[in-house]
Order: structure tokens, then sequence, then C-alpha cells
């Protein structure tokens, strides 16, 4: 069987080690330049590979292409691909063809990183040989190749559900709904949506589905869909016979018995991170890992860099890196857990944001606006009229110098970009650094 891996970053170099491992015929095309660390791995594996050009004629030879997620579903070598009928996968779809190990996969639009994190911390916390992969940690094809885990836990994002065929965790989670990538759905919100529900479609009955009882766009697409695996919900709004929920100042997790938490115990904090950590103690609960192994867990949890992390504090102002809120949803989530006068730096690559759903926050908690991106016109357009005080800046140094100087003791300076970061950085992790080195300099 021929394999065509396109992508020379993470997943596909772990791709392309899974084939050559199994003894499949292998080739790497990336049609940018390979980082030197995975052109060397390639090169010790021998796998053989090219840069800054996509051979067209051998990647349409190919039995089955793996796709890493950051290609474009709208790339014409994608398209190519389709007319000619051959299999394309993603590295999650593709090693999971190897692995009898019990797959736990998480989507959403927000908090997918965390939540993965502290579920895969709950299971390593209990002596569970368990690896953490999907858009997270090492390469999910490379642990599959390399270790003998019983568990996986999967951050899996939109664009690797586009990509699967036979994909079935036994416990899938979808967090929230929000729209995001839209320029990549056709700006179509149920189109993205229904992308993210592929994430149950090939479970079975003996399988189950953790979903949001409080997310509305995932109630009206359960009503149209036919979910096979046993659906679980979780919410901070109602009170349900089964699942997870507030009541009081408690999470209470409902199953075959009933876990029971006080919020101001956990780790986390924040009203999206106690939906986060009952959707969590549900899929514990689920792999029967005791009530105090749980707990313990909760409450040791570390949380996620770039995710409203804790900087620094400097003559009494607070600086917050949540470079990892890349779009409206999760900036709504930062804003909402404000305490403080805000000095909030957005800005980035515009992704078909529609600032509505934060406009009030902006006006309660929002002391001044510093916008950082190549092209931040549309931000200034739609917070002109509700903010005085509004900063355009294109690069990290003036934008921490600026919210620096607008703030006074008692404040908080946000960096919750509510955009991609491709315009001026690598990536999202880049811009988090750059914020944590200007803010300590």
């Amino acid at each position: 069987m021929k394999i065509v891996v396109l992508g020379g970053g993470e997943s596909g170099f772990g791709a392309a080690y899974l084939a050559k491992k199994k003894g499949l015929e292998v080739f790497l095309s990336d049609k940018g330049m390979i980082k030197e660390e995975y052109k060397t791995l390639l090169t010790h594996a021998q796998i053989e590979f090219e840069e800054g050009q996509h051979n067209e004629e051998r990647i349409l030879d190919a039995d089955w292409v793996i796709k890493s997620p950051g290609i474009p579903k709208k790339a014409d070598i994608i398209a190519k691909i389709h007319r000619k009928g051959i299999r394309l996968s993603s590295e999650i779809e593709f090693a999971s063809e190897f692995t009898n190990a019990k797959i736990i996969a998480i989507t959403g639009s927000n908090g997918k990183t965390t939540t993965t994190s502290l579920i895969y911390h709950i299971l390593k916390n209990d002596g569970l040989e368990v690896g953490l992969a999907g858009n997270i940690g090492k390469s999910f094809a490379k642990q599959v190749a390399d270790e003998n885990f019983q568990y996986y836990v999967l951050e899996v994002s939109s664009f690797q559900l586009d990509d699967i065929q036979n994909f079935r965790p036994y416990i899938s989670l979808l967090l929230n709904l929000s729209k995001d990538h839209l320029d990549q759905y056709n700006y179509n919100y149920e189109e993205y949506a229904l992308a993210k529900f592929r994430i149950t479609e090939n479970q079975e009955n003996d399988n189950f589905f953790i979903y949001s009882k409080d997310d509305e766009m995932s109630r009206y697409l359960l009503e149209k869909l036919e979910i096979k695996a046993k659906m679980i919900p979780f919410s901070t709004h109602v009170k349900l016979k089964e699942g997870g929920y507030i009541n009081g100042e408690k999470i209470v997790v409902r199953l075959k018995d009933e876990f029971t938490m006080k919020i101001d115990e956990l780790a986390l904090v924040g009203n999206h991170n106690v939906a986060n950590s009952l959707a969590a103690s549900i899929a514990g609960k689920l792999l029967n890992i005791s009530n105090e192994s749980i707990r313990n867990s909760l409450m040791t949890f570390q949380a996620v860099e770039h995710r409203l992390e804790q900087v620094a504090e400097i003559n009494g102002v607070k600086f917050i890196n949540d470079s990892k809120a890349t779009n409206v949803n999760a900036c709504y989530y930062a804003l909402e857990s404000m305490k403080q006068p805000t000095i909030w730096i957005v800005g980035g690559l515009d992704k078909g944001n529609d600032y509505t759903e934060i406009e009030d926050l902006v006006k309660r908690k929002v002391k001044a606006i510093v916008c950082l991106g190549i092209d931040n016109q549309k931000i200034i357009d739609f917070f002109k009229d509700k903010k005085d005080l509004i900063y355009s800046t294109s690069n990290m140094e003036d934008a921490v110098k600026i919210s620096k100087s607008l703030a006074a003791s008692g404040d908080t300076v946000l960096l919750s970009p509510c955009c991609a970061s491709f315009d001026l950085f690598q990536n999202y992790e880049d811009r988090g650094e750059q914020f944590k080195k200007e803010v300590l300099k």
C-alpha cells in the first residue's frame, strides 16, 4: 500500500513514522519548508520526503493520503485527491486504525486543551497507562508506533474530524459550540457545528457521548441527528437526573453513584472551567475512577499555558496571557472572569468574527482597547462608538508598552486576541511567549 503524507510537522512526521514502522511504502510532501528537527527525524527513519513543492503525480498515485490539519480543505491538491477517489484521512484516523487502546476524544469551540489536559491528569493520577495527543502533546501516530498505552486522550479539531471515516472513540466529548473557523465552512455556522458532531458519528451503543445541555446549537442539532452512543449531558444551569450539574456551591456528577465537590476546591477558576470540570469528571466516572481520585485530580491540576495564564503582577497591575483565545467565544469567557478594570489587547487574523457577543462585557469591564494586528480596522470600527480609548499597534512591544502606560494599580492587562495569530506570529504560543517576554522586560 502506498501512503502519502501531506505536511512535515509533528502530526505529519508521526503518521509517516507509523506507516514506515508498519512496513508500508511511504512518501512525505510539504509545500512549505520542513523544520530541521523533522528533516533530521525523517532522514533517520529513512522516510523519503520533499519540501517546497508537491509532486502531484506521485501524490495522486497514492492508495491513502494522510493530511495534516493545517492544510486548508479547499487547497487545490485536496480537490484533486478527492476527484481521483483516493482515501484521505487525518493523522487521528490513520493512527486509530493501528491501536486497540480506549480513546477519549474531546472537541468543542473552547476549552478543548484545558479539558483534554484535565482528563489526562485524572487518568495519569489514577495510575493508568495513558497517552496525550491530537492537537496537544506528541503525535498520536508516533505514540501508537512506539508505546503500548491502554488509553489515549485526544484533543480533536473540526479540521481533523473533516477527514475521518472509521474513527470511533470509546468516550467522545463535545464541550460547546460557537462561531469559529467559519472561513473554512462557507461562513455557515451549522456546517461548522456538524463537523464537530462527526466525533460521534461512528460510535455505537457501547460508547459514550458527553455534551453540554446549555449549548443552544448542540440542542438544535441533537433533535435532527441520530446518535447511537449513550448520551450524558452536563449543565451549569439546570439539575439533571443523570450527568453533571451545579447544586448551590457544589458540582455534582450523577451516574451509577454520585460524586460531589465544592466549586471553590477546584484548581480551575471561572464558570467556563466549572463546565470543563463537570465534563472531565463524567469521563472519569465512566472509566471507573474513584471519587477520591477524581477529587484529588481536580484539586491538583495546573492550568494550561496561554489560557488565562497569570504572568506577573507589577506595581499592582496584573498581566494575563490568554493568547489561546483565538475566537470571540473564548474571549467572552476571559472577559467574563475579569474582576478588575481591564486593558484589553485584541486582534490578529480575523476569521469572520462577530463582536456583538462580547459588546456588553467590553462596555462594562474594559477600560481601554489596544489592537494588535496588521489590520485592526474591523475592531476599531466596531468599538469606536462604545469605547473612548482605542489604540492601534502592529507589534507586541508597542502593545505592552501602551497597555502599561494606561494601567493603574488595581487594573488588569489581558491579552485575549479573539483572532488567529498568523498575521504577526508563528502561532498562538509564539504570541503568548512574546507577550510574557515583553511584560517581564
